[in-house]
């Protein structure tokens, strides 16, 4: 297939946060944001005229490759490309496809899971509160839980929700996220355990 896209790195790990954490997955993240969080951790994405272009067929190669069954697409912000191509291939290899999104621009693709991980720097789109089977959000200070929360009340009954600690914040605000789930048991607490353990 000819369409390529621009891939900042792709690896082969466990999936450290959220609904799949601790299972094996592919990680695929593309170049570009239009975001730009402050307290980003992979900020060398943002550009992505900086990344190398892979084709749809050489991507999923390397997923194959790795034997894995779930295939994780990130960034930056992967819904500023077309992922109709990437999705399409990898289902039809039998690899689920899942997304890590701040919903910025609308979805393409075909996805098993939606991660919907809004932030404070652009304002997502009415849709993924419906269609997202996961909503994410960190947590930089604890002011950010009401606005949390704000979110919560949008998504749709069914979803999964996860607070999680913003990494160089997290001895500060853990204790209050902990204490917000206790009140509100719908929450569930997400780590970053791939930063714990030292893998990608």
């Amino acid at each position: 297939m000819n369409e390529q896209l621009p891939v900042m790195e792709h690896f082969y790990t466990l999936q450290g946060e959220g609904y799949y954490q601790g299972q094996a997955a592919y990680f695929i993240r593309l170049g570009g944001c239009d975001v730009g969080c402050t307290w980003c951790d992979v900020k060398e994405s943002w550009d992505a005229s900086k990344h190398p272009m892979y084709s749809i067929d050489e991507i999923v190669q390397f997923v194959k490759d790795s034997k894995a069954s779930l295939a994780v697409i990130t960034g930056g912000e992967p819904t500023m490309h077309s992922l109709v191509a990437l999705t399409d291939t990898l289902i039809n290899n039998g690899i689920r496809s899942n997304i890590e999104t701040s919903g910025t621009n609308s979805l393409t693709g075909s996805w098993n899971w939606i991660c919907f991980s809004p932030k404070r720097f652009k304002k997502p789109l009415e849709e993924y509160y419906e269609k997202s089977h996961e909503l994410k959000v960190v947590i930089n200070h604890v002011n950010d839980l009401r606005w949390a929360q704000a979110h919560a009340d949008k998504m749709n009954p069914t979803s999964k929700l996860y607070l999680q600690p913003e990494w160089d914040n997290r001895e500060s605000v853990t204790e209050a996220i902990i204490d917000y789930i206790k009140e509100h048991p719908r929450w569930q607490l997400s780590l970053q355990t791939h930063k714990y353990l030292n893998i990608p």
